[in-house]
């Protein structure tokens, strides 16, 4: 019977091991059934034990009636066993039942707190009754506001709306009734508030006592047109890391965020949230279903979420406008199978409902019929946006022709690059769901990584638009539950190799991958620079909760500030600002070009130094990271994958060369 004790002591660990991963680090599929069958396992190799040790009982005590010479029996479980061998390993301990029932009691509640961890909020919480209401796009003169009231008791639902902007408070306008509301829709529905004045607060209310306030988008060329402040983020599951005294709709990573936004002066108050994918995880830790109903009680539930209304009255994140695209957890894990093949469907059904109706309007030239568009575009003070679609339109990643944006928003998106801007507006953001960069090593083929063909087309459009435009282009994305900022320098500037190093600023299309806002993150390095198309700039994978704060406003720069004859120049600045878990940790400049040099000679013609001036590059402007031994430990695992990789690559090379001289004998 001694491998029963190497049963028990196996299937233990991997219960606490299991639990420990599945409960605070990454609540993946696979470790929830490892625990529970961990301690089926453990469970009957523990009574066998037990069992096999009040067998040996009488055996024992008629031998001490009758001693012989012989050796003593063997026995399964040996009085020498301490209590702390017990608690840690699991075995059993014949010295002490306390121990033997401590330790399988601790196993049994590691199980039993993953299956809460599993099933509290679908089974407790299925919030078919869920009601909530938000503004989601804010123009200068319009707001959009979606809601779900499914007491049709309530009809008809009456929306007003005031202005709370002087100290006498507006009077109540009436916007509109909605007379129906059904399963068709999930009880949903939109309402566009109009005739709004711009850089106005106003106060919303629903005749079923739903209300809230937001603050309309100033009017261009306005004074306050010139600022705006913005978050970004990506990625929400709620109550993780696991607590069981947390209700288990609390998504601590909103609140941490509220907190934080809450203690900024009032003209860095953001003016919205651009969240970029992954807002339920239908297949994480569990999937419960495939239908209509399971992707609509996902969306429920996250807007059921006491977090919502977390904090001060006035600081509510219910009442900051949220803006979304879509990734691949609101569908199937990678999904790259288009948007007719199932589930698609029974998910893109609440994402239209809940979140399409509040977005802003899709792009001038859609190059698609506007009913059948998931991408936008908008603009808000200084900058305008596109934000795209990469799941609904994209093909299988890594072959010659495959696309992730599909042909008509491809075009959509080159359309917006290269068009000019009106006056006051010098930022081009794009926004995607996953990065842009091929600098991590890990799924690089869903991300743009695998769609190097399109990714260069829209690089080279991007490039030109800066050398011509007079604007600068910044991308944000999400989806890697890490932080990155990486440029990818024009190669129409022929820097120096010096100027391409990793973890540099400097010149080039920057990007800002930012998330979770609260979901797992992993501590093993995958990101790191390999070649000097995709500059790195900063990598941060801690922290549970990650988001950036985007601030553009108009300042007055020293260009070269370590130079002995700075060039002070007034420019639109543009700040991000990463927080990890409500903490500022680390800050970045951009700056946008300078006027075209007025003999009208071409980039080209430049010298080294006054393309410099011309394009000046980024600047970091505050950093706290601070690295410890799990940067080493982190970055040599996480090239596990990639040697592993090479080590296939290499051995197939081999069987390829051995079969073509197979074939040729």
């Amino acid at each position: 019977m001694a491998y029963l004790h190497s049963v028990a002591a196996i299937s233990s660990t991997a219960i606490r091991l299991g639990a420990l991963i599945f409960l605070r680090w990454i609540p993946g599929p696979p470790f929830g059934p490892l625990v529970f069958t961990s301690l089926a396992v453990y469970l009957s190799s523990l009574f066998s034990l037990m069992k096999d040790e009040q067998s040996n009982e009488p055996r024992r005590e008629k031998g001490r009636d009758r001693p012989t010479k012989s050796k003593p029996a063997s026995h399964s479980i040996k009085p020498a066993d301490s209590a702390l061998r017990t608690l840690l390993t699991g075995v059993p301990s014949a010295s002490s039942p306390l121990w033997t029932w401590t330790t399988a009691l601790i196993n049994v509640g590691l199980a039993l707190l993953t299956l809460d961890f599993l099933i509290r909020g679908f089974v407790l919480y299925p919030t078919t009754n869920a009601t909530f209401a938000r503004i989601g796009y804010v123009s200068p003169t319009t707001a959009n506001l979606v809601f779900r009231e499914p007491d049709l008791a309530q009809l008809p639902m009456v929306v007003s709306y005031q202005d709370i902007t002087s100290q006498s408070l507006g009077t109540w306008a009436e916007e509109g009734i909605v007379y129906t509301l059904d399963e068709s829709t999930d009880f949903t529905a939109a309402v566009t508030l109009k005739d709004l004045k711009p850089s106005t607060h106003y106060r919303y209310a629903l005749s079923n006592n739903r209300s809230g306030t937001f603050l309309t988008a100033p009017r261009p060329g306005s004074p306050e047109s010139s600022r705006l402040s913005f978050v970004t983020s990506s990625c929400i599951k709620p109550n993780f890391p696991y607590s069981l005294l947390r209700h288990p709709l609390r998504v601590p990573g909103i609140e941490q965020m509220t907190e934080a936004l809450a203690k900024l002066p009032t003209l860095l108050r953001p003016s919205f949230m651009l969240f970029l994918g992954d807002f339920i995880y239908i297949d994480v830790p569990i999937r419960f279903g495939l239908s209509m109903s399971h992707y609509r009680s996902e969306y429920r539930r996250i807007y059921s979420s006491p977090s919502w209304k977390s904090g001060p009255p006035e600081d509510r994140a219910i009442d900051l406008p949220w803006i979304h695209t879509l990734d691949d957890h609101e569908i199937q894990n990678d999904w790259a199978k288009g948007n007719r093949t199932a589930p698609y469907p029974a998910a893109a059904d609440p994402f239209i409902h809940y979140h399409v109706k509040a977005n802003p309007p899709v792009p001038k030239s859609p190059f698609a019929p506007s009913d059948n568009v998931t991408y936008f575009a908008f603009i808000h003070g200084p900058a305008s946006f596109f934000m795209l679609d990469t799941r609904t339109y994209r093909t299988e990643p890594s072959h010659e022709n495959s696309t992730i944006l599909g042909y008509a928003q491809l075009q959509s998106l080159l359309t917006y690059i290269s068009t000019p801007e009106p006056a006051g507006t010098h930022w081009k953001i794009i926004s995607s769901s996953v990065p842009f960069t091929k600098n991590w090593h890990v799924g690089t083929a869903d991300t743009w990584g695998g769609f190097i063909n399109e990714r260069n087309k829209v690089f080279e459009a991007m490039w030109q638009a800066e050398r011509t435009l007079n604007v600068r282009i910044v991308l944000l994305s999400g989806d890697r539950h890490e932080f990155a900022a990486t440029r990818f320098p024009d190669p129409a500037l022929n820097l120096p190799a010096s100027s391409l190093q990793p973890n540099t600023p400097g010149m080039g299309v920057h990007e800002f991958s930012v998330g979770p806002l609260s979901m797992f993150y992993l501590p093993i390095r995958t990101y790191r620079q390999t070649d000097f198309e995709d500059v790195a700039v900063k990598y941060v994978p801690e922290g549970n909760s990650k988001f950036g704060l985007v601030d553009i406003a108009e300042e007055v720069e020293d260009l070269e500030p370590d130079s002995t004859a700075p060039v002070p120049v007034r420019s639109s600045v543009l700040t991000y600002s990463l927080y990890v878990d409500g903490v500022v940790v680390w800050k970045y400049r951009l700056f946008l070009p300078l006027d075209p040099d007025q003999d009208g000679r071409a980039l080209a013609s430049f010298s080294d130094h006054e393309r410099a001036l011309r394009l000046p590059p980024g600047r970091v402007v505050e950093d706290r990271v601070e690295e410890h031994w799990g940067h080493v430990v982190g970055g040599s695992v996480g090239r596990i994958p990639e040697v592993a990789k090479s080590f296939v690559e290499m051995g197939m090379g081999f069987f390829h060369d051995f079969a073509d001289r197979v074939q040729q004998t």
